[in-house]
């Protein structure tokens, strides 16, 4: 269930408020485009700036608009252990199939308070639990021995790893071999990644070439690495690019450039540069996206 390409959805905003239509559309184009699952309310759904009824109503959309076609992975972590619980219980009724939780982040636990965390809400909620390692965000690092000691840990099914490092996720492959499915976190990373073992990618760049990443990851898991590669270089300029500001800044503008949101941004994040959007135009216009 949980392999390919799964998009870390945008979260739409009009007037300040969520953008329902805009995200149903958006939803509705990702799975006619083949993408094997969507994440909404992760880190480029802007989840730290909706309010607690609006990550709910977010979660809640997207599942109903999915109905069931692909699994939805609803983003429910907090640094708060009790809050994660909340909001991971609140995914499991409406539905979602599994749950994405960052590690905590600004507390920097240690690795064992960071165990105790998953283990708590694994402990409190019935639901796959999916881990998100990136330490540029939470100013800690999951540790490939923590991830080992998580496969003690039933619900752990997964995890999402953005440190960056190959050899990171070389020694989290060789201590938690097919126990736990591991995702990109990074684009860029998704070939190499899949090469080694990695199972798919949660991704930025599906929410603008969605059929592209899928038939990546559908490439990589069948073997066809000549086409993975191909693939894999067409999107490169766009993967960085989308990458020149903070995300989900980039994307936003890519996906307002495609006429499929708008570009509202909210505080502290700001609309993109004149000249960063300038440069994204290029790149999407080289890929005949607008």
């Amino acid at each position: 269930m949980f392999t390919g390409a799964f998009s870390a959805l945008i979260t739409p905003f009009r007037d300040g408020a969520v953008d329902e239509r805009a995200l149903r559309d958006l939803v509705e184009w990702q799975i006619q485009s083949g993408i094997d699952g969507l994440v909404p309310c992760g880190s480029t759904g802007e989840s730290a700036t909706l309010s607690h009824a609006e990550h709910e109503q977010v979660i809640r959309l997207v599942i109903e608009q999915a109905r069931r076609r692909v699994p939805v992975i609803a983003g429910t972590g907090s640094n708060s252990t009790a809050e994660a619980v909340r909001l991971t219980t609140f995914a499991r009724e409406a539905g979602a199939d599994a749950a994405l939780l960052i590690s905590p982040y600004y507390n920097k636990p240690t690795q064992d308070g960071i165990f105790r965390h998953y283990q708590t809400i694994a402990a409190a909620v019935d639901l796959p639990l999916f881990v998100y390692n990136i330490p540029g965000r939470t100013g800690s690092n999951i540790l490939p021995e923590t991830f080992a000691r998580m496969c003690e840990i039933k619900q752990v099914v997964g995890i999402k790893e953005a440190s960056g490092s190959m050899d990171q996720c070389s020694d989290i492959l060789g201590l938690c071999g097919e126990r736990l499915t591991l995702m990109s976190g990074d684009d860029s990373l998704t070939l190499p990644l899949m090469a080694m073992g990695a199972r798919g990618v949660i991704s930025v760049i599906t929410n603008v070439m969605p059929r592209e990443m899928h038939d990546l990851t559908a490439a990589a898991l069948a073997g066809d690495f000549a086409r993975a590669r191909a693939l894999h270089f067409r999107m490169l300029p766009l993967m960085r690019a989308l990458f020149v500001e903070t995300n989900p800044i980039p994307v936003k503008q890519a996906l307002a450039f495609m006429g499929r949101s708008s570009n509202e941004m909210r505080l502290p994040l700001i609309a993109m540069t004149a000249a960063g959007a300038e440069k994204l135009r290029g790149v999407m216009s080289q890929l005949r996206l607008v």
